[in-house]
């Protein structure tokens, strides 16, 4: 399919979706069950971007309760109802390429994703949220449960957690600049991200240890680089990697909600015995910045990112986050997306300016269009597509890829 066929189909499903008439505002999942609220209570434009509400939810562990029945007694405060959900992802992607790949021919993924995410308030101040694969065999994908301390003006929270994808954000994050993978402006994320681009997405046993405020928060998370169903849950460290983030929430601008933020991943792990230790070594930082507001009556979110990640030195462990003996990986992103039509049609571009750390011929830039049509609150059709630039994309694997995908969660 040509670029020009692809975006006449694109464009023919939104006009379609367009004249249809309107959807009753659907909740999204789990914690819009639990709080008796529509998902633009805590979403800012679409599921799954947060707005400020939806930070205050997520930094309190999940705990608020709606209209939802609760079970009470001494030292007991939990829902009467297990709230779950099913989140599901349908893709179609194809790339322009040469050679004879099933991405190039035009590659269907049915379902690209299928999970079932159960999760809420167990106790007073305590919360859980874990992620079950249903694609090939049921897993455990996620799973963390925040103890939240209220103090006064602060919040102090500890989070044990896994991942099998997510990375050490997934114990805590608040902004939507791809710094967590699951929260980011385009499916197409390392286009859209830095943090995403040096490979901040990967399996990671760890616990955040946070301090939050009105103006912002300060996490440490000691984490291993380890899936703890694949990998085996049992196991020993004798010592972590490190993840250390901050960010600022300053008081609202006019109408615009700001905050900015820089993470840091550091540290060599061992794990296991003495006489057969594995070992890893992180060595890398990002910077990112985000604006929520709107352009007239349109919202719009502007999302930037820098990230880096150092080479490796030979004959030492090697960087997790960059092999390359040669160069440091790096790239600069910037987001966008207007809201044309409010809750309903967006529209946005990313741009990344990026080197692999291969050497003399690694620029690896991209430029994303992208729309997003909700055909109800909880429904969204997506349409990317991304133009490749610089050295690392080749005719034979294609130097644009279009990503059609239909995303739900009831």
């Amino acid at each position: 399919m040509t670029l020009k066929k692809t975006m006449l189909v694109g464009a023919s499903c939104l006009s379609l979706m367009a004249l249809s008439s309107p959807q009753e505002a659907s909740a999204t999942p789990v914690f819009a069950r639990q709080t008796s609220q529509s998902c633009a209570a805590c979403h800012f434009q679409r599921f799954p971007m947060l707005n400020a509400y939806g930070r205050s939810f997520k930094a309190n562990g999940y705990t608020t309760v709606g209209k939802q029945g609760t079970i009470e007694d001494t030292n007991l405060s939990t829902p009467a109802i297990l709230n779950a959900g099913l989140v599901s992802k349908f893709r179609y992607q194809k790339t322009n390429g040469t050679a004879d790949t099933e991405l190039n021919a035009g590659e269907f993924q049915v379902p690209d994703e299928a999970t079932l995410f159960v999760g809420g308030k167990v106790a007073k101040n305590i919360g859980f949220q874990a992620e079950i694969g249903l694609t090939t065999t049921a897993s455990m994908l996620g799973f963390k449960v925040p103890f939240v301390f209220p103090a006064n003006d602060f919040t102090f929270s500890a989070i044990p957690f896994y991942s099998d994808a997510q990375g050490a954000a997934y114990g805590f994050e608040l902004l939507n600049t791809g710094a967590l993978r699951f929260s980011r402006t385009f499916e197409n994320r390392t286009e859209a991200s830095a943090q995403q681009y040096i490979g901040a997405a990967h399996k990671t046993t760890g616990v955040a240890l946070v301090a939050l405020h009105k103006y912002g928060y300060i996490s440490y998370t000691p984490y291993l680089v380890k899936d703890v169903l694949t990998d085996g849950i049992a196991f020993s460290s004798g010592r972590p990697l490190s993840y250390i983030r901050g960010v600022v929430t300053p008081e609202k601008v006019g109408n615009w909600d700001l905050a900015a933020g820089a993470q840091i991943w550091t540290g060599s792990s061992e794990e296991g015995t003495a006489s057969a230790p594995t070992r890893n070594h992180a060595s890398a930082w990002a910077i990112d910045a985000q604006a929520q507001g709107k352009a007239g009556d349109m919202p719009l979110g502007v999302y930037v990112a820098y990230g880096s990640a150092a080479a490796s030195k030979a004959g030492e462990t090697a960087n997790f986050y960059n092999a390359s003996t040669v160069a440091s990986k790096n790239a600069l992103t910037i987001a966008t997306e207007l809201g044309i039509v409010p809750n309903r049609l967006g529209i946005g571009v990313a741009y990344r300016n990026a080197n692999s750390g291969a050497g003399a011929a690694d620029n690896d830039n991209a430029l994303t269009l992208g729309a997003n049509y909700q055909i109800a609150r909880n429904m969204v059709f997506q349409l990317n597509h991304s133009f490749y630039s610089g050295d690392i994309k080749t005719d034979a694997v294609g130097k644009q890829l279009t990503t059609a995908m239909f995303y739900s969660a009831f």
